[in-house]
């Protein structure tokens, strides 16, 4: 059993003092309910939406090795002194002099491991990946991790399920976005958020709805459930430069069904443990097994209508 904590916050725009603060406030929460790993947003240290807006040195500047950059050497001295394993996103200064949209899990015994978003589009000089990330934690679970529009791609879902994944790390910045097409969200207007204290019943039905948890549910679902394993969607929340961000905090088993979720207007944490006896005979793990791959190869062939992430995105 694993007892697994997914976290919806809010960052503030290159505080990355107050983001950490906030981080490490949320992830003694989660170890005081006996989680054994705290799941936070993509971005949630550096904060997300603005970078789009920022000048190249602007974006440099904020950027941060990994390992060996203050906020990761925190997170790692954190999750050693809570005793369990912390998720958090960031921007990555790489050693190859780009920068990354990245994720990194530390454990507590001090090692960690690194996800870099596949499908970036926040700022012309981030870079996009090369691979899916699956490691071990300790109690053998083996995780992956998939970053936000990673997520929407069914293939790397399935590639990070076929490298053993039993657990898929979702951390998102998402809800309520601006798009061309009519039956996809839409954004929430500032003014509910804003009087979220006075009217909380106004925003949180904005986030149960198709904004928030209506459009999530129509594919995050068959996400755990076509590839046999629990998923941990971790989201930010509130104000995001000029999106708000929805939430919903969620955790989902191998057959698709949502243990633990979030509706709230506010940082919060859901908690759910989870039974690696669920997997064995999982529907998708089970619908793995009667692949063909001998069939599959014209999917990996380039058809011509591929593009650009960051064209894509802002024709959605």
């Amino acid at each position: 059993m694993l007892r697994v904590a997914s976290i919806q916050m809010e960052s503030l725009p290159g505080d990355t003092e107050a983001n950490f603060a906030r981080v490490a406030a949320l992830a003694r929460a989660a170890a005081d309910r006996g989680a054994r790993l705290a799941v936070f947003p993509e971005c949630c240290l550096t904060g997300y939406w603005f970078l789009r807006h920022l000048g190249a040195d602007a974006l440099a500047a904020l950027a941060e090795p990994v390992p060996s950059g203050p906020l990761i050497r925190r997170l790692r001295g954190l999750a050693g002194d809570l005793g369990i394993s912390i998720g958090a996103g960031l921007v990555e200064a790489g050693d190859d002099g780009h920068c990354y949209n990245a994720y990194v899990v530390a454990l507590p015994d001090g090692t960690w491991h690194r996800h870099r978003k596949l499908h970036a589009f926040e700022h012309e000089a981030i870079r996009s990946g090369s691979s899916v990330t699956v490691f071990d934690l300790p109690g053998g679970w083996r995780v992956g991790v998939l970053i936000c529009y990673d997520c929407n791609l069914v293939e790397n879902v399935r590639l990070t399920a076929l490298q053993g994944a039993d657990l898929l790390l979702a951390p998102h910045q998402t809800g309520a976005v601006r798009s061309r097409n009519p039956h996809l969200m839409g954004v929430i207007d500032r003014q509910l958020w804003e009087n979220r204290h006075a009217d909380p019943g106004s925003i949180e039905r904005e986030f149960r709805g198709e904004k928030g948890r209506g459009w999530l549910m129509r594919w995050l679902p068959s996400r755990a459930h076509d590839n046999g394993m629990f998923l941990a969607f971790s989201n930010g929340v509130g104000v995001d430069d000029d999106e708000i961000r929805t939430g919903n905090a969620m955790i989902l088993d191998p057959y698709g069904r949502v243990l633990a979720e979030s509706g709230r207007a506010a940082d919060d944490l859901v908690v759910a443990d989870l039974d690696h006896g669920l997997l064995a005979e999982a529907t998708g793990r089970l619908w793995m097994r009667a692949r063909r791959p001998d069939l599959y190869g014209p999917l990996a062939m380039p058809t011509g209508n591929e593009r650009d992430t960051r064209t894509l995105k802002f024709q959605e």
